[in-house]
């Protein structure tokens, strides 16, 4: 059994030894560990196997000296030093016992971070440790600690993958490590020296310090190099500068903000700069591109103001759509048309709601070309349904908006102001009929009121600056059942032991009363699209799929919906937001087409839908699209969506070719257990031109403390559809991106995406 030998106890015990040089038995240790040898009144040596201990470390040694007077401490042979924090081996050491200071000679030692929140794949999810050797390794303080002629890694393995070896290091545990001449090597092949270097050991995962760089190529943009550094304020605020060199498309900077606030308080904020120099395409004086600056900006705010308000704002602005188009990774970011700014503040008191929000959004059809919407601003009031009376099946709502709306077409320097201010009451009351589980009936009666400034002529295709109003009843009553249901009983099925069918027809009356200056409202959103004089009958039936698992749980495993509309004026069903290909100034007709939708969830890796509409009159979809989720444990997840806006003889809208449109995406993770090999393959294909837009490789290896990530991706400039122009300068990019990662050191993306979606790999 082992006996722990306190050093209180030693110093007691030696009062009793009565002369130099002699081994004495100690009362309650075993004298076969080591010997005790007094060599001066307040000096004794402890030699043997020695181990002793005192508050919170402990010393192991071949040969021990003490001073009791001054409370020194020599340890010689096979010394080890351990505490809470750290453990240090060394050839001797010289400590003090009260301070907790000292100096070990030939030493190496560890300290552990595994209280901390780093990410453990960063270091091959091994425990997150430090690991230091030197000439001498001084013990300054509780955490703190200077090393001459020696360096650090937080590689801890037999042979460690990289190290910083310096003449000097200042280690501040949970802090910051300062080292001075210091060399970089990886696999003890020496990278780059640095005279002077902060590196950073925050316990909770953030410190202000320089990012790994990371290296790319690029058809377009030449050669790249991006860094950063990351400014950690405090533990809710960070910032981080960024900076990238294009060998021949010039050089961009930029910085990034983000905050967390109380509750759901929160908010980012980037802004980026980018500066091409003028590039000839030949040796003609005047087949040259000029120089151009151009910048990005974006952001989102959400912020809590008391108890009942809450703020929101969004910036997504670009000066220049070409260099959009040009210079993302991420082809969703490179084909979006649209820049946008957003803000609202919004309140709520018991049952009401006060909103108030300025929203500009410009859509691009070229170079020059855009329209632009948006509200400025839109201030709206809504009361929440409530009984109009206690115990009363009679509900009551209304909505009142007052809203400037923003319209502008503009080409070139001409711009078409087409705006208009819109005031808009609506109250309704519902009564609900809900006493038979399979017949429900809701009716509604509302009242709309509008009034624009200004109305439309038809004839002289003008916007005139006189008012207009319009008003108008709505009733409508949907019918809900009779709900069909069969139950089966499978015990003996591996998927679930019990499964349920419903069939839910659904019957939609509305009649809406006369509209009759239709032709001279201004039409820009929804509301003003209203048809009057009409009655609608909305017909559809939902069938559900529920399976109740083994496990307890119940799923909708299946579930196929199918709608219609029919209209007794045909104008209605151009304009009705129900349908995705309503707006389309297809021809008048009673009928809408067929909305068919497909889901499937049968289990949490699996889930599936198809979305169609499907033209009665014509025999033909008019768009039909898929998408789906397969995952296989946590090593391999893959989605792939289908659209196809098809081609329909005589039917306008759908009739001209280069209005259709025939896609292919698909997005394949891979990581293996632990999270040390992993990779993205993703692609988008144009079916109808038979050419990728895009197809992206990204690929990484985590070492124990040490990873690299590659990415390559060539993208179609030309399958964008958009008018580049000579800006792109050759019909396809091929894009290559580099970035390294040490344990503990950080990598980031840069602005246009290079390693966008690496965090799923996570």
């Amino acid at each position: 059994m082992k006996i722990t030998r306190r050093l209180s106890l030693v110093i007691l015990c030696l009062s009793v030894i009565p002369r130099a040089g002699v081994a004495q038995p100690l009362p309650g240790y075993n004298s076969r560990q080591f010997r005790i040898e007094r060599i001066g009144d307040n000096h004794v040596r402890l030699i043997g196997e020695v181990e002793i201990e005192r508050d919170d470390w402990k010393f192991f040694a071949d040969e021990v000296e003490l001073f009791t007077d001054t409370d020194r401490l020599l340890a010689s042979g096979n010394v080890v030093y351990t505490s809470a924090e750290a453990s240090v081996a060394a050839d001797r050491v010289d400590f003090n016992m009260r301070t907790k200071t000292g100096t070990f000679h030939i030493a190496a030692g560890t300290v552990s971070l595994s209280n901390s929140e780093f990410d453990r794949s960063l270091f091959g999810t091994q425990e997150p440790d430090i690991y230091f050797y030197g000439e001498t390794i001084e013990k300054l303080g509780p955490r703190k600690y200077r090393i001459t002629d020696g360096g650090f890694t937080t590689c801890v393995q037999p042979t460690p993958r990289w190290e910083l070896t310096s003449s000097s290091v200042v280690v501040n545990l949970d802090d910051y490590a300062i080292l001075k001449n210091t060399v970089l090597k990886v696999k003890g092949v020496p990278l780059f020296y640095l005279p002077i270097m902060w590196y950073p050991i925050q316990e909770d995962d953030r410190a202000t310090g320089f990012l790994i760089p990371a290296y790319g190529s690029s058809t377009f943009r030449g050669q790249s190099l991006s860094n950063a550094f990351f400014w950690a304020i405090n533990r809710s605020h960070d910032a981080t500068v960024m900076h990238d060199w294009f060998s021949t498309a010039g050089q961009g900077t930029g910085a990034e903000y983000r905050y967390v606030g109380k509750g759901n308080s929160r908010g980012d904020a980037r802004a980026y700069f980018l500066n091409e120099p003028e590039i000839a395409l030949s040796e003609d004086e005047d087949d040259i591109l000029p120089a151009r600056r151009s910048f990005q900006l974006t952001g989102d705010l959400a912020q809590t103001i008391g108890a009942n308000i809450r703020a929101r704002g969004r910036v997504d602005y670009f000066s220049d759509i070409t260099v959009q188009q040009t210079f993302h990774t991420s082809v969703l970011e490179a084909s979006r048309r649209e820049r946008r700014l957003l803000g609202n503040i919004q309140g709520n008191w018991g049952g009401y709601t006060l909103s108030g929000t300025v929203d500009w959004n410009e859509t691009f059809f070229g170079e020059t070309e855009s329209t632009l919407n948006g509200s400025a601003p839109r201030i709206s009031l809504k009361r929440a349904e409530q009984p109009i009376a206690p115990n009363w099946p009679i509900y009551f709502s209304f909505g009142a908006e007052s809203a400037t709306l923003v319209r502008q077409g503009r080409s070139d320097d001409e711009v078409r102001d087409l705006g208009v201010t819109r005031f808009d009451l609506n109250p309704t009351i519902r009564v609900p009929f809900a006493k038979w589980p399979f017949l429900t009936v809701n009716s509604s009666v509302s009242w709309r009121g509008t009034y624009w400034t200004e109305r439309f002529d038809p004839e002289q295709d003008l916007q005139l600056d006189e008012g207009i109003s319009r008003q108008y009843f709505d009733l409508e009553s949907t019918i809900t059942g009779p709900v069909f249901t069969k139950i089966w009983d499978t015990p003996n099925n591996g998927y679930a032991e019990r499964f349920k069918h419903l069939i839910v027809p659904t019957v939609t009356l509305q009649r809406l009363s006369a509209i009759n200056n239709f032709d001279e409202i201004i039409k820009l959103e929804g509301i003003d699209s209203v048809v009057g004089s009409v009655t609608r009958v909305g017909y559809g039936v939902v069938n559900r799929f529920l399976a109740r698992r083994r496990q307890g749980d119940v799923r909708e495993a299946l579930s196929i919906s199918l709608l219609q509309n029919f209209y007794t004026d045909s104008q209605a069903t151009q304009f009705d937001r129900r349908f995705r290909t309503s707006f389309n100034g297809t021809p008048p007709t009673r009928l809408t087409p067929v909305s068919l939708l497909i889901r499937s969830s049968p289990t949490e890796q699996i889930n599936a839908s198809l979305r169609a509409e499907y033209d009665t009159r014509f025999g033909a979809f008019r768009e039909i699209s898929a998408s789906g989720t397969l995952a296989v444990g946590d090593w391999i997840q893959t989605t792939g969506g289908w659209s196809q806006r098809r081609y329909i003889e005589g039917l306008t809208g759908f009739d001209n070719p280069t209005q259709l449109n025939h896609y292919l995406n698909s997005s394949t993770i891979v990581r293996s257990r632990g999270n040390r090999v992993g990779g993205i393959y993703n692609f988008n294909y144009d079916v109808l031109k038979d050419r990728f837009m895009q197809q992206r490789f990204m690929a990484y290896y985590n070492a124990q403390c040490c990873g690299v990530s590659v990415e390559y991706q060539t993208f179609n400039f030309v399958g964008l559809g958009s008018r580049l122009g000579r800006r792109a300068r050759m019909p396809v990019d091929k894009r290559f991106n580099i970035a390294f990662t040490l344990a503990g050191i950080g990598s980031f993306s840069n602005f246009f995406g290079a390693f966008f979606g690496s965090e799923e790999l996570r």
